[in-house]
């Protein structure tokens, strides 16, 4: 199945499920509203997912639109954790003639902490512009469920929930003095960008195994198409051994991101005021199983606090609409279906045992116990002929504590 996240004004968003060709969708309405719930009981609402996913790529799912990656957060805009695994020692070589000190490690994947806070969506504008040396690091990466420490790599391959596509940005001259001063990576690292759609390992028929896949990373700088970057070639380190590692002395909580590194053979891209990168992964037959990331550098910052233009925030507020009214009309059948007890003071039928009653005209059980005369209540004749008597007008209540004046003082 293939899951996204829209655009609805909180922090994260709207989980819905998008059809396998990623022209229609539809929301996950009465199984779930984030993507976080999903992972946090996998075994539970996931089945409940995919007869969704099913029922949309047949056709038959109700209240189905279409699909809008321009309205899409990340896919798990707040992951639990984002951590850079390096699985391509070439491209670390790339790096290094380049005069980057990154550390080498021939015994096994090197991993870092990264920074989960700032995740974008597919058409967001990074807030950097006039930042010198931006590049991008294109990569898989996957999502994981609960995994305990000390897990070996199939185990750790079995806490594989979903697949992404992301980009983390890099300051490339920053990413220099840092390593240079032995600290880790943090002013270098800015910001992870994600394609518009998670998907299940088993979208990926024939192109993922034993924690690699088969793909093709397909960039345009301006419109310009540069070189394939294949993702299973020189990757000594599996997605196995990466989670394996980040597992070693600590467990890894259910939406773990944990990314494989970009692999080798990308000409050097540094990005300028005005550029455009479009970012797409591609399987071997030519589709798009992640949808693209498209950025425009051109942009204005202020336009991505907000999310898209107003009109297709318009747009997506209607189907969020749609949908709302959809799953409150369920709720509400639901509540008529069940049989309601009465309250107390309530028939069988639901209606009160003194339907005519005017509220202010009932006298409070308790009002003597509160020092509160019964007296101040209107008194109706009942053996008066035609309908009750009003009083005049009411005397004002007392206080409590204070009984009425004599009738001959009133």
């Amino acid at each position: 199945m293939k899951l996204a996240t829209y655009r609805d004004g909180s922090r994260d968003g709207q989980l819905v499920v998008v059809s396998r060709d990623l022209s229609q969708a539809c929301f996950a309405t009465g199984i779930a509203t984030r993507l976080q719930q999903v992972l946090d009981d996998w075994n539970f609402m996931a089945p409940q997912l995919e007869s969704l996913s099913q029922s949309l790529n047949q056709g038959r799912a109700r209240h189905a639109f279409s699909f809008d990656p321009r309205q899409c957060l990340a896919p798990l805009p707040r992951p639990a954790a984002w951590l850079a695994g390096e699985a391509y020692p070439a491209h670390g070589a790339e790096l290094r003639e380049r005069g980057v000190p990154v550390p080498e490690r021939l015994s096994g994947p090197l991993i870092r902490m990264g920074g989960a806070e700032t995740l974008l969506g597919p058409n967001d504008t990074p807030l950097l512009r006039g930042v010198p040396g931006l590049e991008p690091e294109p990569q898989l990466a996957v999502v994981l469920g609960d995994l305990p420490a000390d897990a070996v790599p199939s185990q750790a391959l079995d806490a594989v929930r979903l697949l992404m596509a992301v980009n983390a940005w890099v300051l490339r001259p920053v990413q220099q003095e840092e390593l240079a001063q032995g600290w880790p990576a943090l002013h270098s690292r800015p910001a992870l960008q994600c394609a518009p759609v998670a998907i299940t390992p088993e979208e990926l028929p024939g192109a993922w195994y034993l924690g690699r896949a088969a793909l093709q990373i397909q960039m345009h700088r301006n419109g310009r198409k540069q070189p394939l970057l294949e993702t299973k070639e020189g990757m000594a380190w599996s997605f196995g051994d990466l989670i394996a590692e980040a597992a070693r002395r600590r467990p890894l909580r259910a939406g773990t991101l944990v990314g494989a590194g970009m692999p080798a053979g990308a000409a050097p891209m540094t990005l300028k005021d005005g550029d455009s990168l479009r970012i797409d992964f591609k399987m071997a037959e030519g589709g798009s199983p992640f949808g693209a990331i498209d950025m425009d550098l051109a942009e204005s910052t202020a336009t991505q606090d907000e999310g898209a233009d107003a009109a297709d925030a318009g747009d997506a507020s209607n189907v969020l609409d749609d949908a709302r009214d959809a799953r409150d009309a369920s709720e509400a059948d639901e509540r008529n279906a069940t049989e309601r007890e009465p309250h107390e003071g309530e028939t069988s039928e639901g209606e009160t045992s003194d339907p005519g009653a005017d509220a202010s005209d009932v006298t409070d059980p308790q009002a003597d116990d509160r020092g509160v005369n019964q007296s101040d209540a209107v008194a109706v004749d009942p053996t008066a002929p035609g309908p009750a008597p009003k009083a005049a007008a009411r005397p004002p209540r007392r206080k409590a504590g204070k009984p009425p004046a004599p009738e001959g003082d009133q």
